[in-house]
């Protein structure tokens, strides 16, 4: 079992995910991303606009992704 931050994971705050794969560490980050999107928190809403323009560009959206991977993977 494996743990990351909101924050290693381009959020906004401290909150721990623990996972044995990325993708489960992904998917509870995407759900905590939506539950902070709806109750309008502004450091949150802060880090998806970074990371929105991220998302315009394929490729580095592809690398920021495949960082994050090895991140997880070397813990």
């Amino acid at each position: 079992m494996k743990t990351m931050t909101c924050k290693q994971l381009g959020g906004a705050c401290g909150l721990e995910f623990h996972a044995d794969t990325f993708e489960s560490m992904a998917e509870q980050s995407k759900k905590h991303a939506m539950e902070m999107f709806q109750k309008g928190d502004k450091l949150h809403l802060d880090a998806m606009s970074q990371m929105q323009e991220l998302m315009k560009t394929p490729q580095a959206m592809k690398e920021w992704f495949d960082n994050k991977r090895k991140e997880f993977n070397e813990l």
